[in-house]
Formats: structure tokens, C-alpha cells, sequence
């Protein structure tokens, strides 16, 4: 059933729309109701139907779904003992992310260029939002060129907006278009969304999109991924020496006295956290901050070390999957978009278990993606197989 004509489009709106709506949506509630309506139910609908599929994964990523088992629940009993005021908040919001995680393998059914392709353009629907965000900031609101550029809609901070365009950007390099004109199109966006990066001045979204880029040989192995790391490092070089006094004025933003005190509540709860949603602060310089700016510290204070430990099981499995399919674009893009969100969420993701918004797509994204490697791997290997047999 899912693979009806009707059925195909109805999901690849729901993805589309989680890609772009999160700028263009004119309210969150909208962007909200829009994933219900394009996303969580086709997602619901058609599982049994793809349950095939969802068999085929369980069988070839076994760790990477007990991982995600064994997380999902051990969230779910932190709930028992969490500090938030309504109990139910945090199960409801479990359920967002299952459904979104097993959204993936039921649109792809098997064919891996099918998210890809959402993915390009919902890339070029991001790069739109880019330039309009450019546009309205500095010439119709008058801000300075040094302002710390904004993003339209939920992407309307610089970090946020940051990480997100950061990300569009490394899935947009590795996954080019086959065609001349679109390639044109591309490489323009592309300079939107790295330009947008560079403008929002988020320190760490810059230097993860700047270590990925540069990384990219490692899985790449090809010229072009050499050309790509070497005009990365020379612009990079460029940019610092032309715009240094913006760089270091911010210092360190208390990063080390966050993650230090951040520590120090972890040593209070090691086990059981806090429980799953539960509000907290950290103190630090005498100074309040509303998260732990810092993804995997932040799930030790919410979940405890066993909630760390199976986040990390998650984590480092796609990891693994990705790197198995190397070979492949489809991994390529998964590896460069691991090691974005890997590096950026040490700087300033704030959680796991909220709503779907700006940092699902360095947190809960690449999970989703990563449940489509097992084709991808099965296709390589056969043609694989057909090549050496001729």
C-alpha cells in the first residue's frame, strides 16, 4: 500500500514539510499540525503494511534497534520520578520520536534515493529561507553587517538557525544533482546556506561545518571531496583573519564553567537523573543558563548514566551503519551529517525529548536517516557482486 502513488506523495510532503515548514510555517502550532497531518499519520498508517521492511532492519541493524528500544524505555520509567509538572508530557513526546524514527524506512521501502531526493529539495527550500532571512535582517530591518544574523520562523536565533542551515549545507554537498542546471541551482544555495553560517556567527556551527568539510576525504577518497577540504581550509583561514575581532570577543560564552557544573549534577544523580523533561538549571559564574549547551550532558542530568550509555549505543551505531556503506553516496551524506550534528551538539543542543523543532535535526534526524542504510548496504553489495561476476 505504501507504495501507491498517493501514498509516495503523502509522505514526501510529510518530509518536506519537517525540512522546510520549520522556517516558513507561520506558527509553530501550523509546523505542528502540519507533521500530524503529512508525517506522523501516513508513518502510523502504513506500518503494518511495511512491516516487511521494518523486519528487514530489525535483523540487520540489531544493536542499533536495541538501542533505540532500550532507550525509549528507560525514558519512559524515568517519567516515574521527573520533576515536570504534567506526567504525561513526557510519554506523548516519546511517541513523536518512535513515529518519526520508523517514518523513514516505510516512505523509503527499500529505495534509499527516495529520501535523498526530499532531502535535495528540501535543501533548496532551506537556502530560499537563507537568503529571505538575509534579506529582511540587514536591508528591511536595518541591522549592522556584524549583527548576528536571524532565521525566519522557528530558525529565529542564530544558533538554531546555525545548526540547521549547517546541516542542509553537508547533506546538500555530498548529495549533488545529476543534472546541469540544477547543479547550478545547487551551488548557489549551497553558498547560501554556508553563507548564512558564516553570518549567524555561531562559533560552533562554523567550526562544525568547517571540520566536516575538511574531513570529507577520510570517507569520501575521491578529488573532488580533496578539492572541497582544501578551498574550506584556505576560506577558513580567509574569514578568520578578515573577521578575528568577531570571532574572539564572545571568549569562551562560559562554555567551561557550564560543562563543569553540568558535571556536578550529573555526580548528584548518576543513576536515575532527574527523569525525562524535567526543568532544571545551571548555575555557573553566578550566572543561570535554561540547558547544559551540551547534548550528551544534558541527557546524563535528564536520564542518568544508563539513559547516556543507551544514547551513546544509538548514537555511535549510526555511526557504524554509515561507515559500513561508505561506498555509497547515501552513506557518504549520512557520515558527513553524523559528524556535523556529533560536533555541533557539543556546543549548544538543549534536548532530546522536546517537540519536533530546530535540534531534532542534529539529534533525531540522522537516527531516521540511518534506518535506511540497510538498503542502501543491500543494493551496493549486490552490484558489488554483479560487477565481479562479469
Amino acid at each position: 500500500m505504501q507504495e501507491t502513488r498517493w501514498a509516495q506523495v503523502w509522505m514526501a510532503t510529510g518530509l518536506f514539510w519537517f525540512l522546510i515548514a520549520i522556517a516558513f510555517a507561520p506558527t509553530n502550532k501550523i509546523y505542528q499540525q502540519g507533521l500530524t497531518a503529512f508525517l506522523w499519520l501516513p508513518a502510523m498508517f502504513f506500518a503494518w503494511s511495511a512491516r516487511a521492511r521494518l523486519f528487514e532492519l530489525w535483523q540487520a541493524q540489531r544493536v542499533f534497534c536495541l538501542g533505540l528500544l532500550g532507550l525509549v524505555l528507560w525514558s519512559l520509567i524515568s517519567v516515574s520520578w521527573t520533576h515536570d509538572d504534567d506526567l504525561t508530557r513526557g510519554a506523548k513526546r516519546l511517541l513523536y520520536i518512535v513515529v518519526f524514527l520508523l517514518f523513514f524506512p516505510v516512505f523509503a521501502n527499500g529505495r534509499p534515493e527516495r529520501v535523498m531526493r526530499v532531502m535535495q529539495w528540501g535543501g533548496l527550500g532551506l537556502a530560499l529561507s537563507a537568503l529571505l532571512a538575509a534579506i529582511k535582517f540587514y536591508l528591511l530591518d536595518g541591522n549592522i553587517w556584524s549583527a548576528r544574523v536571524e532565521g525566519l520562523g522557528e530558525l529565529g536565533h542564530p544558533i538554531l538557525g546555525g545548526y540547521v542551515l549547517g546541516v542542509a549545507a553537508v547533506w546538500m554537498i555530498h548529495w549533488v544533482p545529476r543534472t546541469r542546471w540544477l547543479q547550478g541551482v545547487w551551488l548557489v544555495a549551497l553558498g547560501l546556506l554556508a553563507g548564512f553560517v558564516v553570518l549567524c556567527q555561531s562559533r560552533g556551527a562554523v567550526v562544525a561545518l568547517l571540520l566536516t568539510l575538511m574531513a570529507m576525504p577520510i570517507w569520501c577518497r575521491n578529488r573532488r571531496s580533496c578539492v572541497i577540504a582544501i578551498c574550506t581550509l584556505v576560506m577558513a583561514m580567509l574569514a578568520f583573519w578578515l573577521l578575528e575581532p568577531l570571532v574572539l570577543a564572545r571568549g569562551a560564552s562560559y562554555r567551561p564553567q557550564i560543562l563543569m557544573a553540568s558535571l556536578n549534577m550529573i555526580a548528584a544523580h548518576p543513576l536515575r537523573g532527574l527523569g525525562l523533561e524535567s526543568g532544571y538549571t545551571v548555575l555557573a559564574e553566578g550566572i543561570q543558563f535554561d540547558h547544559a549547551h551540551n547534548l550528551f550532558t544534558h541527557i546524563a542530568i535528564e536520564l542518568g548514566l544508563p539513559g547516556l550509555l543507551l544514547w551513546c549505543v544509538v548514537w555511535f551505531a549510526v555511526l557504524r551503519e554509515a561507515w559500513r556503506a561508505r561506498e555509497t553516496l547515501y552513506g557518504q551524506g549520512i557520515i558527513g551529517i553524523w559528524l556535523f550534528s556529533f560536533l555541533a551538539m557539543q556546543f549548544d543542543a538543549a534536548s532530546i525529548s522536546g517537540s519536533p523543532r530546530a535540534e531534532w535535526f542534529i539529534s533525531w534526524l540522522p537516527v531516521g536517516l540511518a534506518s535506511v542504510l540497510v538498503w542502501t548496504q543491500a543494493k551496493y553489495k549486490a552490484c558489488d557482486k554483479i560487477s565481479r561476476s562479469t
